[in-house]
């Protein structure tokens, strides 16, 4: 079985998704953190990266092959990226959602204590981190609706769609690997 996270900036997607990965002894796959190594490569933010790759579709593309051959390779695994339900149509989708307001809060909160996120600059309030988000969600649809005529924010096109806005961690872990041990069974 293969699981593909998508969804929002802040939903908890990536802490759920690597504890499933543990837990079932799996390989974890993370598009996004792939993607911020190839902008920090080439000097740039996540911004400026995400805001090339809307005129060079290169920055996505690579990935996104990348994705679809390891689909077609390999079996057991965990993958997290807004494209890995399109590139790996036969994973078990789930879609992370949270309120923009408790994202942002949660991203402003982790770039204070982390600085791997690679994003515009250390976030200085919430209110920034939101602008951040938007303004990456913006190009995110632009990107993706341009190169793949998809929609990633669609929660249509997941098995599943997990509101974590009111859960911490654990409780949001659980509702998914609930779902997953069925599956499993």
């Amino acid at each position: 079985m293969i699981i593909s996270f998508g969804g929002e900036a802040g939903s908890g997607k990536s802490t759920i998704a690597k504890k499933l990965a543990d837990k079932l002894g799996w390989p974890y796959y993370y598009i996004g953190g792939m993607r911020r190594q190839k902008a920090k490569e080439k000097g740039l933010t996540l911004a400026e990266y995400n805001k090339l790759g809307e005129t060079d579709p290169s920055t996505d593309l690579e990935v996104d092959k990348y994705q679809e051959e390891l689909g077609k390779k390999e079996d057991n695994f965990i993958i997290e990226g807004r494209t890995s339900w399109y590139f790996i149509p036969h994973s078990l989708k789930f879609y992370i959602t949270v309120k923009e307001e408790e994202g942002a809060r949660r991203i402003f909160k982790e770039s204070r204590e982390n600085d791997a996120r690679n994003e515009d600059k250390k976030f200085q309030s919430k209110e920034e981190a939101l602008k951040s988000i938007r303004k990456r969600q913006k190009s995110d649809h632009k990107r993706y609706q341009k190169y793949f005529g998809i929609n990633v924010f669609d929660q249509g096109h997941y098995d599943y769609v997990i509101d974590t806005t009111d859960l911490n961690p654990e409780e949001a872990f659980q509702k998914v690997w609930e779902i997953v041990e069925k599956r499993k069974s």
